[in-house]
């Protein structure tokens, strides 16, 4: 493969099979992090930006403007700043104490501007509180643009047309696909496209404990990548036909799991996606062809989830427990 740009080095037909974790059934699990970026993500800031540009263009404006601002956790920032960098557009991420140390540092590297937003909304969370210093920062800069991954539908089409088009291209009518609930811009995608080409595979959304986006209670969270203390505008319930829930001690048992018995090293947000695939495993018929969706891998997070501390001193267990195997 030979690109003209960093940021169209996407490989959208890598999965790798997990059948364990649904025995009597396939699993495959499609690997999002093999791109520079190392994550989804790359392909919601390529639509994002592209979407700016082309309101610039349609309302004859020079773009870019001033900056673009975004609020992110971690991994849209880094592709976003990947993005900016190769474009020659300056780019502020906002995100707040739960973020990555590695990812902070690769938006700073990148070129980025970093704010680090450490007071909780209302909901326990921080989202909302960045989204507020957002917008007092374009009430102050008039030509900063927000690029808003919650409310822009071009992110959900990024993943209709790319995510969504690849499941069925390359494993066919899958009978379930689970698929993280963050901003919920790759759930939508992936819903709606499998909606009108494969319907009657069965959507699984998966969610943290604590989030909020599907009405559940609020709840303290550690984990950046899924959940929201603020639902989406983007998010349409229509196109979920499951919601499964994991607590964040069992997403990180998951991925302890997977790299001691697989050899692979995912993150927080894989962890809970395959949880929630082991947790509904007994629902699910046998014969059936099943689909998750792999976020990012596991090297931003070594040291917070493969950290024994960090883990023991967010959820303590006893001396005689023993995180469970990646087998149901």
């Amino acid at each position: 493969m030979i690109a003209e740009e960093v940021y169209d080095l996407v490989l959208d037909d890598v999965f790798v099979r997990l059948d364990q974790l649904v025995p009597g059934s396939v699993l495959y699990l499609k690997l999002e992090g093999l791109n520079p970026a190392g994550s989804v993500k790359l392909k919601t800031a390529v639509a994002l930006v592209r979407d700016a540009e082309e309101q610039a263009e349609r309302s004859h404006r020079t773009f870019p403007r001033t900056r673009l601002i975004e609020s992110t956790s971690g991994n849209l920032g880094v592709a976003l700043a990947m993005v900016c960098a190769a474009k020659g557009y300056a780019l502020t991420c906002v995100t707040d104490p739960n973020a990555n140390r590695q990812s902070v540092q690769l938006m700073r590297t990148l070129g980025a501007e970093v704010v680090v937003i450490d007071a909780p909304d209302a909901n326990g969370g921080f989202l909302q509180s960045r989204i507020n210093y957002i917008r007092r920062r374009l009430r102050r800069e008039p030509n900063t643009h927000w690029l808003n991954q919650y409310a822009n539908a071009a992110g959900p089409a990024a993943h209709r047309d790319r995510t969504g088009r690849s499941i069925v291209e390359h494993i066919g009518h899958p009978d379930y696909v689970f698929v993280g609930a963050g901003t919920t811009g790759t759930l939508m995608g992936c819903g709606a496209y499998l909606r009108r080409h494969s319907p009657n595979t069965r959507i699984v959304a998966v969610d943290t404990v604590g989030s909020v986006t599907f009405g559940t209670p609020p709840a303290p969270r550690h984990i950046p990548g899924l959940g929201t203390s603020r639902r989406p505008e983007i998010l349409d319930t229509d196109l979920v036909d499951d919601l499964v829930l994991v607590p964040e001690s069992d997403a990180v048992a998951m991925c302890h799991a997977l790299a001691r018995e697989r050899g692979l090293l995912f993150g927080g947000s894989t962890g809970t996606v395959l949880a929630a695939v082991q947790k509904a495993a007994k629902e699910i018929p046998e014969g059936s062809t099943v689909v998750a969706i792999s976020p990012d891998f596991g090297d931003r997070y070594l040291d917070t989830l493969y950290d024994e501390q960090w883990v023991a001193e967010r959820w303590p267990r006893t001396n005689d427990e023993e995180l469970p195997r990646a087998h149901a």
